[in-house]
């Protein structure tokens, strides 16, 4: 199938709004680089260097984007400052398919593994919530049954915003009394998907980020209780980093992954700000595939992360 056929038009044009803002921040940091030069020297590469770094890319990320340019530099003698932003591209979107077998990442439920299990983790307020509501669609749409666990039991609102997403997408809720213990719920939400043969169960947990060995014995219970019911579960933990926050989202990163074996990322809020360089950052210094971006409040502009899409996107005149 070409992945034209999978990454819609419709959607290819949600993305290309969606990362307006960071778009227009990166081409006017580029023409200043740029103004007045004919050809990629050392100023412009230093030039480029700051854009990225302020462009919440990040440092570690940047310097290997601009050793790879300054090896095409040295390699083709002359490149011009009009080619600057394809060799940008291109360089790019090698580093990051560099670590990743597939540019197709979502989440799919393999044969015979019922209920599919999935733990969402992320501190309040970067759309975790949200996320879950339309993976829970998208898991719908391909007719798919799911139930969803309201674990975050510290916030009425988080529950209550749950139960909103689960009455939106028509899926079931399991839920308890505020105060109750995360590890509780999720035991009793694994057991009625399992009663009922549901496909898939999305575990919602507390955004709390308190220190470090607190979080990491709540997330270890709440995985061992999961295990009980469903061997192996969950089969996925899930990030969920707000991409508006920048070099913040970084050490969220780091908090939640050296607290708990994240497996997949997702970066929402990229619409309406000009810090989407940090999926670049991200995808590469982590090594844990970014598998979904946040592009609106719609429910479906939660779209499966496909670097080179991304990158074209970003780059495009």
């Amino acid at each position: 199938m070409a992945l034209f056929d999978i990454f819609s038009k419709g959607k290819k044009e949600t993305l290309d709004k969606g990362l307006e803002k960071t778009k227009e921040t990166i081409f006017s940091k580029i023409s200043r680089a740029v103004a007045g030069k004919s050809k990629v020297d050392d100023d412009v590469l230093d030039e480029l260097e700051e854009v990225l770094v302020t462009s919440d890319v990040g440092v570690n990320t940047t310097l290997k984007i601009i050793e790879r340019i300054e090896d095409r530099v040295a390699r083709d003698k002359y490149v011009s400052t009009d080619e600057l932003t394809r060799i940008l591209r291109e360089e790019i979107a090698n580093l990051l398919t560099e670590n990743h077998s597939s540019d197709l990442e979502e989440f799919s439920v393999p044969e015979g593994q019922k209920p599919y299990t999935i733990m969402v983790v992320g501190v309040n307020g970067v759309g975790k919530t949200t996320t879950i509501g339309k993976l829970a669609h998208q898991f719908k749409e391909k007719g798919l049954s799911v139930y969803l666990g309201a674990a975050d039991t510290f916030r009425a609102a988080a529950v209550e915003q749950l139960v909103v997403w689960g009455e939106r997408v028509g899926v079931p809720v399991v839920k308890q009394k505020m105060g109750s213990d995360p590890a509780s719920v999720a035991f009793d939400t694994l057991s009625s998907a399992k009663a009922n043969n549901a496909d898939v169960a999305i575990i919602d947990t507390a955004g709390r980020l308190h220190n470090k060995i607190n979080l990491m014995n709540e997330l270890t219970k709440i995985k061992n209780v999961m295990q009980k019911v469903v061997p192996g579960a969950p089969h996925e933990v899930l990030l969920v980093l707000d991409g508006s926050t920048g070099q913040n989202a970084f050490e969220q990163a780091k908090q939640f992954t050296a607290a708990t074996e994240v497996t997949a990322l997702a970066i929402t809020k990229l619409d309406g700000t000009a810090k989407g360089g940090v999926v670049i950052g991200i995808s590469d210094q982590f090594k844990i595939p970014v598998k979904y971006i946040g592009l609106g409040e719609g429910i479906d502009d939660l779209q499966v992360f496909q670097r080179k899409t991304f990158v074209d996107s970003l780059f495009s005149e």
